[in-house]
């Protein structure tokens, strides 16, 4: 199977999450390298029903089974947290290449059984974190690199949405659950990103919602060898999206940083000097794209070419003992080494 021969990677979708159906399943579609040539439920209608509306050629009632599958080449694994790391375990077993949703697990330890599992199988395993193959997050990082703001020096970012579903599995502790997980994630992997370095230490702060017992309100500060990131995430304010990355000659603003439509242009709002008693920044245009079917297409082009993937889950690993380390020291009340 080569996809730069024109033969697309098979993808199948374990179970029928609201991210498979709204986001990844449509955009690997409108994409070249890959086809959804089956999907499965633990319920049997809804695989059918899903397979009938995105005209997917095989249903199937059992996660079992399609992993039996043996025209199957990638399994993307959009399940609740704490059933990340078991499945794409056992979908690298059965010989598949596995994209898994953020966060790959629930804490670092279960998520290093992943390079284990990779090593055993000879095939690759991604997290599904889209924002580091969008184009306007490259582009950041290369304005970055070029010195445009000046030395880097810090981030600040937020990310919010309100839900308070009790349904909802963002609010079942077992489950993985919580603001920090979910969204504090993407401000973690971002800053590790542009910084291009680990955080010597952390500080967290997590406000728990007594109803579910999971975060709904978490603030961090990552102390990195070349400056500071800080940021604000919840579950349950009014919804909004921020990021600046400053320097000491200017700095970066991204707009809706975190889930960019994909029906429009981007941009990035530069200042790159220090420019007193001058109003507004220059603007650096990225063509409209789906985050998910770049990310999609990135990672069946290194099936194709026999790897290594865009983002190795060695960094996955990585950023989960950020977070782990955020959630102790909002226990401990103190800085935290990941």
């Amino acid at each position: 199977m080569r996809t730069d021969q024109g033969t697309q990677v098979r993808w199948g979708i374990l179970g029928v999450a609201k991210i498979a159906m709204e986001k990844v399943i449509p955009a690997i579609g409108k994409g070249q390298t890959g086809v959804v040539a089956a999907i499965a439920s633990r319920a049997a209608d809804k695989a059918r029903a899903a397979a009938l509306r995105f005209a997917i050629p095989r249903a199937y009632g059992s996660y079992e089974e399609l992993l039996a599958d043996p025209e199957i080449d990638a399994i993307y694994n959009p399940l609740p947290n704490h059933l990340h790391v078991p499945w794409s375990v056992r979908a690298l077993a059965a010989g598949k290449h596995v994209l898994c949703e953020k966060p790959i697990a629930l804490d670092a330890a279960e998520s290093s059984q992943l390079i284990a599992a990779r090593e055993r199988s000879g095939r690759l395993v991604m997290e599904a974190v889209m924002v580091r193959t969008h184009p306007r997050w490259l582009g950041a990082r290369e304005l970055v690199r070029s010195g445009r703001i000046g030395e880097l020096r810090a981030m600040a970012g937020f990310f919010s949405y309100f839900n308070d579903s009790p349904d909802n599995v963002r609010h079942k502790p077992g489950m993985g659950g919580g603001g920090l997980l979910d969204i504090g994630f993407y401000p973690v992997t971002m800053s590790r990103f542009i910084f291009e370095a680990e955080p010597r230490r952390v500080m967290g702060l997590l406000e728990i919602d007594p109803r579910f017992g999971v975060d709904r309100l978490a603030s961090a500060i990552l102390e990195f060898p070349r400056g500071h990131a800080i940021f604000t995430c919840s579950t349950q304010l009014s919804p909004y999206q921020s990021l600046d990355i400053l320097g000491t000659r200017g700095r970066i603003g991204i707009e809706i940083p975190w889930s960019m439509p994909d029906d429009r242009p981007s941009r990035l709002l530069v200042d790159g000097e220090a420019r007193a008693g001058q109003k507004g920044m220059d603007e650096v245009w990225f063509p409209a794209c789906d985050q998910w079917g770049v990310q999609c297409d990135r990672f069946c082009e290194a099936i194709a070419n026999g790897g290594p993937a865009p983002v190795p889950i060695e960094d996955a690993v990585a950023n989960m003992r950020v977070l782990d380390a955020i959630s102790r020291s909002a226990q401990s009340g103190r800085w935290e080494t990941p």
